[in-house]
C-alpha cells in the first residue's frame, strides 16, 4: 500500500479483522471504543496526595527525596507530619519551613496539609492540665508551621474519651471530653483566622469521640468560624460504619480527606488493620460518588503507616496507579 510502512499495514489489517468481530477479540464495538475514563465509569477531578508516613522518612529517605519521589509518581500534593524531632518539628522555625515550601515549589508538588501524631501523647482533652496545655502549645506551633509551609490545612484531633494504644491516658467522661474539646478549639481559632489556616477536625472512631456525622456537624458548626472544618478519614470509621454514609451529611464542611483502606474481614483493631489502597472492603465507587455529589474538589490523601521494608518506592507508585484507576484516568 503506497505511503504505508510494513508496520502500519499490519496494524491496519489487524484493526480491520477485529472490527469485523465487533471489536478487539470479539468485544462489543462500544466497549472496544471505550476511553480510560469511561472504562472506570466516571472521571473525577479530585487532586492526588499522599501522606509522608508512607515513606521511610527519615530513616532511609530525606525529605527532599520523598518530595521528588511523590512528584515522579504523579501526585499533585504531599501531606507532611509535624513531630518532635525532624525537619518538621519545634526545632524548625519560619525560616526552615519556608525553605521546605520553596523546595516543594521548585520540585512542583504542593503541600496539601499538615497533621501530627502529637495529639495522642498531648491530647487537648487529657485529665492532666499540663498535657492539655502542652497540646495547645504544639497545636499553635503546627498552625504557624502550616502557614509557613504554604498550606491552609491543619488536621486537628479535638479530643479523646479513650486512647486504646496508650496506657498513660486515663479515660475521660464523654461530657467532660466535649467541654474540653470545645474550649481548646475555641482558643486556637483566633490564631488560625489570623494565619488563614483551617482547623480541620478529624473523625477517629477509636477515640470514642464524635462517633456520628450528626455529632461532628454540631461540633464544627458550633464555633461559627469559617476556619473550622472537617478532615474526613474514610478508614477511621470503616470498622463499624461506612464513609459513604457520612459524606452527604458532612457535605461542604469537608475541607480535606484521608483515604485509608480498611478490611472488615479481619479481627485486628489496631493500626495494622489498615491496608494498601484497594486491598480492603471499602466501597470506593460509592465513596467517590458521594464526594463528587457533595461538591468536594480538594485533595484525596492516601494515609498509611507502614513503608515497605524493601523497595519502599513501590508503595508510592502502586498507590498513584490505584488512584489513577479510581479517578478514571487509567483502565489498562
Amino acid at each position: 500500500m503506497p505511503g504505508f510502512s510494513r508496520r502500519e499495514a499490519l496494524a491496519a489489517a489487524a484493526a480491520g479483522s477485529f472490527a469485523s468481530l465487533g471489536g478487539p477479540f470479539g468485544l462489543p464495538q462500544a466497549l472496544a471504543q471505550t476511553t480510560p475514563a469511561q472504562a472506570g465509569g466516571r472521571q473525577y477531578a479530585f487532586k492526588k496526595s499522599i501522606n509522608l508516613w508512607a515513606f521511610p522518612y527519615p530513616q532511609q529517605m530525606s525529605l527532599e527525596k520523598c518530595l521528588r519521589l511523590a512528584k515522579d509518581a504523579g501526585f499533585d500534593g504531599i501531606e507532611l507530619n509535624y513531630d518532635l524531632d525532624s525537619d518538621l518539628s519545634p526545632k524548625s522555625g519560619t525560616r526552615e519551613f519556608e525553605q521546605i515550601r520553596k523546595l516543594a515549589d521548585k520540585i512542583g508538588i504542593a503541600i496539601s496539609g499538615l497533621c501530627s501524631f502529637l495529639f495522642w501523647p498531648y491530647p487537648l482533652t487529657a485529665n492532666d492540665p499540663a498535657r492539655r496545655e502542652r497540646g495547645l502549645e504544639l497545636a499553635g506551633k503546627m498552625a504557624q508551621a502550616a502557614h509557613d509551609l504554604g498550606t491552609e490545612n491543619l488536621l486537628v484531633v479535638p479530643g479523646a474519651v479513650h486512647i486504646p494504644w496508650r496506657t498513660d491516658y486515663d479515660p475521660v467522661p464523654n461530657d467532660v471530653c466535649l467541654k474540653r474539646a470545645r474550649e481548646a478549639v475555641a482558643k486556637l481559632i483566633p490564631q488560625a483566622e489570623a494565619l488563614k489556616v483551617h482547623l480541620n477536625m478529624e473523625n477517629i472512631f477509636f477515640n470514642g469521640f464524635l462517633m456520628t456525622p450528626m455529632e461532628m456537624v454540631e461540633f464544627v458548626d458550633g464555633f461559627g468560624s469559617e476556619y473550622v472544618h472537617v478532615h474526613f478519614d474514610t478508614g477511621n470509621i470503616m470498622e463499624y460504619q461506612f464513609p459513604e454514609h457520612w459524606i452527604p451529611i458532612l457535605g461542604q464542611r469537608i475541607r480535606n480527606v484521608h483515604l485509608k483502606e480498611y478490611s472488615k474481614k479481619g479481627t485486628d483493631h489496631s493500626l495494622e488493620a489498615f491496608r494498601p489502597l484497594l486491598d480492603g472492603t471499602t466501597n470506593w465507587p460509592a465513596v467517590l460518588e458521594a464526594f463528587e455529589t457533595s461538591g468536594y474538589r480538594g485533595y484525596l490523601t492516601f494515609e498509611y503507616f507502614h513503608p515497605y521494608q524493601h523497595w519502599p518506592e513501590a508503595l508510592i507508585y502502586q498507590t498513584s496507579d490505584s488512584l489513577d484507576r479510581m479517578l478514571g484516568r487509567k483502565s489498562a
